[in-house]
């Protein structure tokens, strides 16, 4: 035990080293190991600071601010139209070369990427429908010319190529363009008259996805054909999911006619998979008692079979 009265004992000792702690050192004070540096300013002194915040931290808050009010206003991810591969094909009495296009959203990977398969009499065609219809936005946009030899080489297939990419990119770029049926006919709407199977149809559906037009009577009419292949397969979990796609894009159109088929195919296959279906049934007792004649409904297969794909 420390003798009353010595250096280092007691409430004296504890004071004293208290005030060693926080007391400054000047600038440049030397001790038994070399320079001493100066020791921080009492914690107080901090919480002080901390009450006032400077102006650093002044600026990074609005900048903060500024960052969240922007990124509600960015441009929306570029489309890119990448051509993966190009092959010759020799049928019986023709060869030509089929183009296969990538859709890709930048800075995005897609599991299930959205293609197409085209050859040049394609592109020619979509080409001249477009500059008979819009051809004022047209004029600055270069086409790849037709030659008479050597189209099945190596560089002409590799320049097409590249010049089928910028040129779909232009064309995407223009609003009018790419909202337009002959746009979209290019992209999934002859794939979907020539085979109708349910590869096409969920290709189709992405394509809409890539290219923004999920907002469309066509929109609709395709998740109504892949739920409608879904069904059939007796994948109906997959066929339940369209419904309910569907339904959320139609919340606001009492009106619309395909409301009635996908909310009675939404009943019938939530009470299949074990699903909630009370939300569509109160739908359609809105509109039964709002005159709509349920019993005289079609399905979606009747709707797709008399809804043309235009």
């Amino acid at each position: 035990r420390a003798r009353p009265g010595a250096k280092g004992s007691g409430a004296g000792a504890a004071r004293g080293l208290l005030g060693t702690r926080h007391r400054r050192v000047p600038a440049g004070r030397t001790g038994p190991g070399g320079p001493v540096p100066p020791l921080s300013p009492c914690p107080h002194a901090e919480w002080d600071a901390a009450a006032k915040p400077p102006g650093g931290s002044l600026l990074t808050r609005q900048l903060q601010e500024l960052w969240r009010k922007s990124r509600s206003s960015l441009a929306p991810q570029r489309l890119l139209f990448e051509v993966t591969s190009a092959s010759v094909v020799s049928e019986r009495s023709s060869k030509y070369v089929l183009y296969t296009i990538y859709l890709i959203r930048s800075g995005q990977f897609d599991k299930a990427p959205a293609t197409i398969a085209r050859r040049y009499s394609d592109f020619e065609r979509l080409n001249r429908r477009l500059r008979s219809r819009f051809g004022c936005d047209m004029a600055g946009i270069a086409f790849p010319r037709k030659r008479l030899r050597r189209n099945f080489t190596a560089e002409t297939i590799a320049k097409r190529s590249r010049a089928f990419e910028q040129f779909l990119s232009h064309l995407h770029s223009i609003a009018e363009i790419r909202r337009s049926p002959e746009f979209l006919e290019f992209f999934f709407l002859q794939d979907l008259r020539a085979c109708p199977a349910l590869a096409t149809w969920a290709n189709a559906c992405r394509l809409q996805e890539r290219l923004g037009v999920c907002g469309s009577g066509r929109f609709l009419l395709t998740l109504a054909g892949l739920a409608v292949c879904h069904q059939e397969l007796d994948q109906l979990g997959e066929a339940h999911g369209c419904c309910e796609q569907a339904l959320q894009l139609l919340e606001a159109q009492d009106s619309h006619p395909l409301l009635g088929p996908f909310l009675q195919a939404h009943v019938h296959l939530a009470w299949k998979v074990g699903k909630d279906k009370r939300r569509s049934e109160a739908r359609l007792q809105g509109l039964q008692e709002a005159g709509l004649p349920l019993q005289q409904q079609p399905s979606l297969k009747e709707c797709l079979i008399k809804e043309p794909l235009e």
